[in-house]
């Protein structure tokens, strides 16, 4: 079952920019014919793929991953959809990980893991869809070893293979870090996360997905990301576009690149169903520790006769047998 949000046809669509016909990463048509990967790369595919697979194993090793296979197996059917609507030629590899930071984490060789805390965000399939076809841009672009390589260049020994950014996960935990980092650096970051953004964009929209989407899961990943952060530290350490040009940039490739169409998918029965399974996944009960076993209780001299003219009255012909029997040595 869908749900379809039907837009008008707008002026400003009849007519696409002659630059975007010019630049064919700009020409949703051209997507799959196209190489959006190119410049410098010490890295083949399969050295990336090798490099991405031993990152990836660190990373299970610390993470833990999301044991329910109906939501697993929906992200991953739904990032598999998408990327058959990009440019990537290289595999995608995609886990849901236990983390509450609307995140997700992309590593060389097509590794994307997708934080819990992202699907709680997305309130539609298409704001999910748009965080993960961010996503698949990167892997698409080969930013990760691209990335290393002027690292490599401009022998910054400090900065891993691990591109700082990693999609949503330098959104909202690079923390003050980050300002240790050279202004070039986090300018070429910068433009691949731009590059990121719009070639997801397209991937989000041929899949026939709301491309607003996109800005609905900017706005609240943005938020959370001032929310957590403060405005300073997430105007200066920032390894994104800020956060205004970056909403405006997205909603100018939607009138500037994307012709109209008549409907778009933006929720589905199958991300309600999943959104359950994780409601229910955080409702599962905590097993309770049990109890500490009770220690012995100690006796004074005396304590016994206390505790039986509690039960035995002064009046009873017993109590001064019982008085006697317990003050006797």
């Amino acid at each position: 079952m869908r749900r379809v949000c039907v837009f008008a046809v707008g002026l400003f669509y009849a007519a696409l920019p002659l630059a975007c016909a010019q630049d064919a990463k700009k020409d949703p048509d051209q997507i799959g014919a196209r190489d959006v990967s190119k410049g410098v790369n010490f890295y083949s595919i399969e050295k990336e793929m090798a490099i991405g697979k031993q990152m990836s194993e660190a990373i299970e090793r610390q993470a833990k991953l999301v044991g329910d296979k109906g939501i697993s197996e929906y992200v991953a059917r739904l990032g598999q959809n998408l990327a058959r609507h990009s440019d990537s030629k290289i595999p995608l590899t995609i886990k849901v990980i236990e983390g509450d930071d609307p995140n997700a984490v992309t590593l060389p060789g097509g590794y994307i893991y997708v934080n819990t805390g992202l699907i709680r965000t997305s309130d539609t399939e298409s704001e999910l869809a748009a965080a993960l076809a961010h996503e698949i841009g990167h892997v698409a672009a080969r930013h990760g070893t691209r990335q290393a390589t002027q690292s490599q260049i401009g022998q910054v020994a400090a900065i891993p293979l691990l591109f700082v950014g990693g999609g949503w996960l330098g959104l909202c935990a690079r923390g003050a870090g980050a300002l240790v980092l050279p202004i070039s650096y986090l300018g070429t970051v910068r433009g691949f996360e731009s590059e990121a953004d719009m070639l997801g964009l397209q991937y989000l929209y041929k899949s026939g997905y709301d491309p607003l989407g996109m800005v609905d899961i900017f706005e609240k990943i943005l938020s959370f990301d001032v929310r957590k952060h403060g405005k300073i530290i997430a105007k200066l350490g920032s390894t994104h576009p800020e956060s205004d040009d970056r909403l405006s940039n997205v909603q100018k490739n939607i009138q500037t690149m994307l012709k109209a169409r008549p409907e778009y998918v933006v929720n589905t029965s199958d991300f309600d169903n999943m959104k359950v399974r994780l409601l229910a996944l955080d409702w599962v009960p905590k097993p309770v520790p049990p109890e500490e076993p009770k220690r012995p209780t100690l006796l004074r001299e005396g304590d016994r006769l206390v505790a039986s003219k509690k039960t035995v009255p002064q009046t009873d012909p017993r109590a001064s047998q019982i008085k006697e029997a317990y003050t006797t040595r």
